[in-house]
């Protein structure tokens, strides 16, 4: 019955994104940090791993990929936006286990610098005031739950503060997922993820008020708040497959696709490729597809994006301790690894994203 209830949920959820979106509306959204990837394995995959994501790099992929937690997770990630940008991001991340019946929850934080600006205002317009740097933050909240051995269930809350020092604005964001496995050693992986949905955003501050003439003809002047408009998450309906070929005992090769259908931007489309040696080494790539993704200049040529849809990546994992046991029950290691990934843009110099994690 519950197996049911939730795929008539997911159903309901892409029948009324399909058929209800309005036409594309490119740079209309807010809050547009939320479709940064700052996970170094997920972004090798251009975030095309929604079903087969796990752990707390899921959270911002697919929500339910949490479920897999089996003990302790505890991640660590710096971000290089778009290299020459001066745009770099921390990430802490924390997911927990809570016994075979009690699901898992996750805790992930990005913390974004944008480096500084220059302070001007109306009457001095001429940067003589210093500098300022914008802070940008977002915590999210996961809980997500094995209902069967097949099928896994996530949510996020996600809190979203914007601000410079007269200005901020702050939101909630609502991320909902879920993942369906089968075949021999889960080697089919299926997942859908319905994230950044929530109220609207606006902008206010002591940095809106205004002086102004009450009446013509009279010096009378006063303070005034000038209103923001309003602004939508952006939000995104991802769906995604993967395919595990075992090669032996050793060695395991990985097909994915997934499509990303997003409500302010081109809908984006990709496929992966991964190749695994035991537990040690993972090597990643992927390309994104999108409307004038080929363009030679940004603005030029359809092309939109800076990043040109191709991504690399690797994982060096180490063992070191006996006596767990992994998502499907078998006996395995906790381990540690080093995490790296980079996405080709034009211009500035691609986007690094380098991490640690220890699953224990």
């Amino acid at each position: 019955m519950m197996k049911r209830y939730i795929l008539w949920l997911f159903a309901t959820l892409v029948a009324s994104f399909t058929v209800a979106q309005p036409p594309e509306r490119i740079g209309q959204a807010g809050a547009t940090e939320l479709l940064i990837n700052s996970m170094p394995r997920s972004s090798a995959f251009n975030g095309l791993d929604i079903g087969n994501s796990d752990g707390i790099e899921a959270s911002q992929v697919n929500p339910a990929g949490v479920a897999r937690t089996t003990g302790t997770e505890l991640l660590f990630s710096h971000t290089r936006w778009l290299v020459g940008s001066d745009i770099n991001i921390n990430t802490f991340g924390f997911s927990q286990s809570l016994g075979a019946n009690g699901g898992s929850i996750g805790l992930l934080i990005n913390a974004f610098s944008l480096g500084d600006f220059v302070r001007t205002t109306v009457n001095q317009p001429d940067g003589t005031l210093g500098t300022f740097s914008p802070t940008y933050l977002n915590i999210g909240l996961t809980y997500a739950k094995k209902f069967t051995e097949r099928i896994h269930v996530g949510t996020t809350v996600r809190i979203i503060s914007e601000s410079t020092p007269e200005v901020s604005a702050s939101g909630v964001a609502l991320d909902a997922g879920i993942q369906y496995r089968t075949g021999e050693k889960d080697r089919v992986k299926l997942g859908i993820a319905l994230r950044n949905v929530g109220p609207t955003m606006r902008f206010g501050g002591d940095g809106l008020a205004g002086r102004v003439q009450v009446q013509t003809g009279n010096d009378y002047t006063t303070i005034i708040n000038i209103p923001t408009s309003r602004f939508e998450l952006p939000t995104v309906l991802s769906m995604g497959g993967s395919y595990d070929f075992f090669l032996g005992k050793d060695h395991t090769v990985t097909a994915l696709a997934g499509f990303m259908s997003n409500a302010f931007y081109y809908d984006q489309g990709g496929v992966g490729l991964a190749y695994r040696y035991k537990q040690f080494v993972i090597l990643r790539g992927s390309f994104l597809y999108e409307r004038g993704i080929f363009g030679k200049i940004v603005g030029v040529d359809g092309r939109y994006n800076a990043h040109t849809g191709y991504a690399t990546g690797a994982t060096f994992q180490i063992p070191f301790k006996a006596g767990k046991k992994d998502a499907s029950g078998n006996p395995a290691f906790s381990t540690f690894s080093l995490d790296m990934s980079y996405r080709t843009s034009n211009p500035f110099g691609g986007t690094f994203v380098f991490g640690g994690r220890i699953d224990i």
